[in-house]
C-alpha cells in the first residue's frame, strides 16, 4: 500500500467513511519535520503488519486549507488516526515513537482480538451464576 494524497475534504470523508482505519498526516512543502519522517510513513505503509488494514494518508496543509481547519491542524506535520470514520487520536510533531505506538494500539489485528475478548468476557459474565 502506498501513502495516498488527500486533495479536498470530500476526499478526506470519503476516506475515513470507507476505511475502518485511517493514519493521516498533515504536512507542509516547506516543513523540514514533515520532509524527515516521510520515509518513515511510506516505509510503515508498505510493512505487512499494516498493509491493507491500515489506510496511510496525507494532505499539504497549504493546498487543502479547510482540511486542516477542521482537523485543527496549527503545526506541521499532525498525524491524525480516524477509527470506524470518527476521530480516535492524533499526534503532534515528527515523533516516530508516538506514532508507533499509536498504530500499534490502533492495529487492526490487535483491535479485533481485542473485540473477540471482551465479546467472550461480556459472554462469559452473563453466563456465569451470581454469588449470593
Amino acid at each position: 500500500m502506498t501513502v495516498h494524497i488527500i486533495d479536498s475534504v470530500d476526499q478526506f470523508k470519503q476516506t475515513i467513511a470507507k476505511n475502518r482505519f485511517v493514519l493521516l498526516d498533515a504536512f507542509a512543502t516547506w516543513c523540514g519535520p514533515c520532509r524527515a519522517i516521510a520515509p518513515l510513513i511510506a516505509r510503515w505503509a508498505q510493512e505487512e503488519e499494516y498493509k491493507g488494514k491500515t489506510y496511510f494518508a496525507k494532505f499539504d496543509v497549504d493546498a487543502v486549507p479547510d482540511l486542516a481547519q477542521e482537523l485543527g491542524v496549527t503545526a506541521m506535520p499532525t498525524f491524525v488516526f480516524f477509527k470506524d470514520g470518527e476521530y480516535a487520536e492524533k499526534v503532534v510533531g515528527a515523533n516516530p515513537q508516538a506514532l508507533q505506538n499509536m498504530l500499534n494500539y490502533y492495529n487492526p489485528a490487535k483491535a479485533e482480538n481485542m473485540d473477540a475478548a471482551e465479546a467472550t468476557l461480556a459472554a462469559d459474565k452473563s453466563e456465569s451464576p451470581k454469588n449470593e
